[in-house]
């Protein structure tokens, strides 16, 4: 009998030391990718029409064009760049990420853009969070968020 006691007191203790060993390991490796990844830097739509889609960004969104070869295009928007290429198809993209661009006021962005013939699948509203949005579409149906913090209202 006292040896099963001795046994499962060394097995209690080597669970430990290697829980605690599990534990340690675990939380250097969280931090270590916590720490490796900073921001988004670059994200890529695919589009339909690619001269469509530099057209609507360029001159309608008043985005700076920061690249373009001729299948690829890039722009800066504050800190991340907006890319297109070739490949896409137009229409609603199900499962499709919410993307938010900030403006200064969603009601004359929306009505500026409005006045360029943009298409908004919502008219700005109050959310419940605090800011105001309106979405709108680009030439392939993808949708962007306006949004105006409730800070800048």
């Amino acid at each position: 009998m006292l040896l099963i006691i001795l046994f499962f007191v060394h097995l209690t203790m080597q669970s430990e030391k290697a829980f605690n060993h599990f534990m340690y390991v675990n939380n250097v490796v969280r931090s270590e990718v916590k720490n490796m990844i900073k921001r988004i830097n670059h994200i890529t739509f695919a589009v339909s029409d690619l001269k469509k889609t530099t057209s609507f960004y360029e001159n309608i969104l008043g985005l700076k064009k920061t690249g373009e070869w001729s299948n690829y295009v890039i722009f800066d928007v504050g800190e991340v760049e907006l890319a297109f290429e070739p490949g896409g198809k137009k229409g609603h993209k199900e499962g499709a990420p919410d993307i938010f661009m900030i403006v200064d006021n969603v009601d004359d962005a929306y009505k500026k853009l409005k006045a360029k013939g943009v298409k908004f699948v919502s008219e700005p509203k109050d959310q419940y969070w605090g800011g105001r949005t309106a979405t709108l579409l680009d030439p392939d149906e993808n949708m962007f968020i306006l949004v105006q913090s409730k800070e800048e209202k």
